[in-house]
């Protein structure tokens, strides 16, 4: 058994390419499976080199291996020997007509209410006709004519699946300028390299139809792959999920501090009958069923994503983040701030109210109780009693409770309404801290 998973380094990796690349390597890694990354670069124009490491970073990053790559621009000589041979077997075959024909052909059809399937007209061509158009300064790409028939198998995750190919137009196979398309490539690759379980969007359903048609062309038994094609991923609104919808790609979410573990737990159950837990790559792989996904398309919620970063990030101990803390992030810190974050990023805005200068908003009305607090705060050195002992001495003194007593010393000495409990940051931030931002202006 052998899986891939093949990227086009024509974009960052998103959330959507993220769950099949985690589909194909959790199914591997339960059956034992090889695992392949094939890098789709055959559009040289739209692919970058930065973006190959950027999608090998990503993987790595959610602890998906491989055990072999290639790029597809390594092997233009193979994909030449299956072009030759479908020249060869009149399956293709050469056209000469430009967009806008093609696009008037298809008008045509459209209002003559008929399926706006390409026509086949080249191949009613003269060899003379052909000779004129090449004198003429044409030159040809090249369609591959799809057979006659009804392609079935069953379908992994939809069921049993079938595409009628004489209502799809014979697709392009090569450009005018000699160069391969995905259709072709990835059918030779996939043949050549023993792939054999294919996991990939419903978007590919006709794909999958027509390239099993290319397979048998070139020589492979119609049940050659066994497929799985998962449900779209839509977005919290119901829409489909853009792929060029930067805050999606795994870079900014990495970046933001959403955690690979909390990532790979989310997208290996979404759109499936179990609830996400978080587990390690190697054990969410034991659990991973493909029978339980869903036909429906599945919503990306980032809700739930965050929530189960923040359930993740509580139980982290500072030793799983400390490198990614802000400088002089302390234990004490992180253990102080871990049970109220939803992403990691989150730290700088705590290290900054226990660390450094911060203006608390004008609170109207409270500066008498404030200067009161800040005259009871208690000599260091603090510890976590700290916080009880001067909020008893104050509510003593004031006959403040509750959110009364409470709020206005966590806006003056946070700026924010709600955050990690402050018997936990008071001994943080300090008296000097404390004292200054109950009474700016007076120190």
């Amino acid at each position: 058994m052998k899986l891939r998973f093949a990227p086009s380094p024509t974009g960052l990796l998103h959330v959507g390419n993220a769950r099949l690349a985690i589909a194909n390597a959790l199914y591997a890694r339960r059956h034992g499976a090889s695992f392949q990354l094939r890098i789709d670069d055959t559009d040289t124009g739209r692919s970058r080199e930065e973006l190959v490491d950027a999608i090998k970073q990503d993987l790595g990053w959610m602890g998906i291996t491989w055990d072999e790559t290639f790029r597809q621009t390594d092997r233009l000589d193979r994909y030449e020997r299956a072009i030759a041979a479908l020249k060869a077997s009149g399956r293709l075959y050469p056209c000469f007509e430009n967009e806008q024909e093609l696009a008037t052909k298809r008008e045509t059809q459209i209002r003559q209410r008929r399926a706006p399937v390409y026509d086949r007209a080249m191949l009613k061509m003269t060899a003379q006709q052909r000779a004129q158009a090449e004198a003429n300064g044409k030159v040809p790409y090249w369609r591959f004519m799809l057979s006659n028939k009804t392609v079935r198998w069953r379908d992994m995750v939809m069921g049993d699946c079938q595409v009628k190919l004489p209502s799809v137009s014979d697709p392009v196979l090569v450009r005018a300028d000699g160069t391969v398309l995905y259709a072709l490539a990835s059918v030779v690759d996939d043949l050549e390299s023993k792939v054999t379980h294919i996991i990939r969007g419903e978007d590919h359903v006709t794909n999958t139809g027509v390239q099993i048609d290319i397979a048998e062309a070139l020589g492979a038994h119609p049940d050659h792959f066994r497929f799985a094609h998962m449900p779209l991923l839509l977005d919290e609104n119901g829409s489909k999920l853009s792929k060029r919808f930067d805050a999606c790609s795994l870079r900014t979410l990495r970046q933001d501090g959403v955690e690979a573990q909390a990532l790979v737990s989310y997208l290996a159950r979404l759109g499936s009958s179990d609830d996400p837990v978080l587990l390690p790559f190697d054990e969410q792989a034991a659990l991973y069923d493909l029978s339980h996904i869903s036909r429906s398309a599945a919503r990306f919620d980032t809700r739930q994503l965050l929530a189960l970063n923040h359930k993740l990030l509580a139980q982290l101990p500072y030793e799983a983040v400390s490198s990614r803390l802000p400088e002089g992030a302390t234990e004490a810190f992180w253990l102080a701030v871990r049970g109220n974050l939803e992403l990691l990023s989150e730290t700088r805005l705590w290290h900054q109210v226990t660390c450094e200068d911060i203006i608390p908003p004008v609170q109207e009305g409270e500066e008498s109780f404030l200067k009161e607090a800040a005259a009871l705060l208690p000599a260091e050195p603090w510890d976590t009693t700290t916080w009880k002992t001067w909020t008893t001495a104050l509510r003593e003194q004031t006959g403040r409770t509750g959110k009364a007593l409470f709020h206005p010393l966590r806006l003056a000495l946070t700026g924010e309404e709600q955050g990690p409990e402050l018997r936990d940051l008071l001994p943080l931030i300090g008296r000097k801290r404390a004292l200054a931002r109950l009474t700016p202006g007076a120190v």
